[in-house]
């Protein structure tokens, strides 16, 4: 599979992504988000994009990397994800639980398309 058209893909599913958001806050519903959302969507979007880029872009040059690159950048993108959240903590004052929801929100639908485009990958590479 080409990386162009998983950066396409990927670019429609974090429209899909803040369609929510966006609803929230134009309906009256805008406590339901911490107050910097937006930093913690361009954040944890950016990281999952540059960890797909790399996974795929190491795929096509050496396949017998891309176990190792997966498991290398699925953990860089935790602990950045760690580091962002005591970061952020320490300097915002938040409601806990709006904090985990908008997190959590972010990061699981960010990894079940980071999932299924590698799985997607493979399946194709299996095909051949």
């Amino acid at each position: 599979m080409k990386v162009l058209p998983s950066i396409f893909g990927y670019l429609a599913f974090m429209i899909l992504l803040a369609i929510m958001p966006v609803a929230a806050q134009h309906n009256g519903y805008a406590d339901w988000l911490v107050t910097n959302f937006w930093l913690i969507f361009f954040f944890l979007s950016g990281l999952t994009f540059l960890v797909l880029t790399t996974i795929l872009v190491v795929q096509q040059k050496n396949e017998e990397y891309y176990v190792q690159a997966f498991l290398a950048a699925t953990t860089v993108k935790i602990l950045a994800c760690l580091v962002f959240i005591v970061v952020f903590l320490m300097k915002n004052k938040v409601n806990k639980y709006v904090f985990l929801a908008d997190f959590f929100y972010i990061y699981l639908l960010n990894m079940v398309f980071e999932v299924y485009v590698l799985l997607r990958n493979l399946r194709h590479k299996n095909l051949r």
